[in-house]
C-alpha cells in the first residue's frame, strides 16, 4: 500500500492498544510497521503482520500476565533474609515466567560453570535481547563491583530488571531498546546472546551478523535452542550450528562448543 506517516502512526497505536504488545519498545514497532506497510495491501493486513513478527521474535516467550510487582516483592523479601539460597529460589521463580529462561533453569548452574570456566572474574557483562536472564547473575563469576547492562524490547520487563539490579547491588542498567537498530557499543568483558539470534533474525535476516560485528566484547557467549517451543527437535542443533559457523567464518575467533540437554552454546573469544 502507498502508506504515509499517518498510517504508521495508526499502526503503532493499534499495536500499542494490544495487551500483549503495549509494552514493546515503540521504535521497534514503528520499524517493523514501516516495513509491513510497504508490503501489505491494507493497514489492517500490516497491523496483523507486525503483530505476527513481534510474536515470532519475542511474544511467544513471555507469559501474558507476568506479575512483576509480585516477583519483585518476593525478591526483596528473600534479600532481606541475607541468605543466598532464598534469593536464588526467588530469582528462579521469576525466571520461570519467561519461556527461554525457564528452559535453562534445570541446567543453570552447569551452564555458566561450564561455559565460563577459566574466565577471570567478569567486571562487565552485556546481555542483549536478555529476557529475564539478568536474574541469573548470582550464578555468574562476577568480580566485586561488576556492572551488568541488560537490553530487551519490553519496557515493563526492563523496568523490573532495573529494580532487580538495584536490589542486587549491581551497577549498570536495564533499558528497553531496539537492539538491532541501536545495539549498545560499550566495551565489556562478556556479552551474552542467549537464544537471541534466531529471534532477532525473524525481524531482520542480517541481525545475527550485524550484532556479532557491532558488539564490543572480549568474549561472547552465544546460544541456540535445541528444540522448538512445542518440544520438537527437527534437526535444530545441526541447523543452528551450521548457521553459526557461517556467521563467524573468516573472523579468526577462538570458539568453544558446549552441548546441553536444552541448549547449544558457543564461547567466542577475540
Amino acid at each position: 500500500m502507498d502508506a504515509g506517516p499517518a498510517d504508521l502512526d495508526r499502526l503503532a497505536a493499534a499495536v500499542a492498544a494490544s495487551a500483549r504488545y503495549r509494552h514493546v519498545c515503540p521504535d521497534l514497532v514503528r520499524s517493523i510497521g514501516a516495513c509491513e506497510l510497504g508490503r501489505r495491501r491494507s493497514l489492517k493486513q500490516a497491523i496483523k503482520a507486525t503483530k505476527d513478527r513481534l510474536h515470532q521474535a519475542a511474544g511467544a516467550y513471555v507469559e501474558r500476565r507476568t506479575d512483576y510487582a509480585a516477583h519483585l516483592a518476593a525478591l526483596r523479601q528473600a534479600a532481606e533474609t541475607g541468605e543466598r539460597e532464598p534469593f536464588l529460589q526467588a530469582c528462579a521463580q521469576a525466571m520461570a515466567s519467561h519461556t527461554s529462561s525457564r528452559e535453562r533453569l534445570p541446567i543453570l548452574g552447569q551452564f555458566y560453570a561450564t561455559t565460563l570456566a577459566g574466565l577471570s572474574p567478569l567486571r562487565s557483562v552485556l546481555d542483549v535481547a536478555c529476557g529475564l536472564n539478568p536474574l541469573a547473575l548470582p550464578w555468574l563469576p562476577l568480580a566485586a563491583g561488576a556492572a551488568y547492562y541488560a537490553y530487551d524490547i519490553y519496557e515493563d520487563m526492563m523496568a523490573f530488571v532495573s529494580e532487580f539490579l538495584r536490589l542486587a547491588g549491581m551497577a549498570g542498567e536495564a533499558r528497553a531498546v531496539d537492539v538491532i537498530a541501536h545495539c549498545p557499543a560499550r566495551h565489556v568483558d562478556l556479552a551474552l546472546l542467549l537464544k537471541a539470534i534466531p529471534c532477532l533474525e525473524r525481524i531482520d535476516a542480517a541481525a545475527g551478523a550485524h550484532l556479532l560485528d557491532t558488539i564490543a566484547a572480549d568474549h561472547l557467549l552465544v546460544s541456540f535452542p535445541v528444540r522448538s517451543l512445542c518440544g520438537v527437535a527437527k534437526g535444530m542443533p545441526q541447523s543452528y550450528e551450521a548457521h553459526f559457523v557461517e556467521l563467524i567464518a573468516g573472523r579468526g575467533w577462538a570458539v568453544r562448543r558446549f552441548q546441553f540437554a536444552s541448549e547449544l552454546a558457543f564461547l567466542v573469544s577475540r
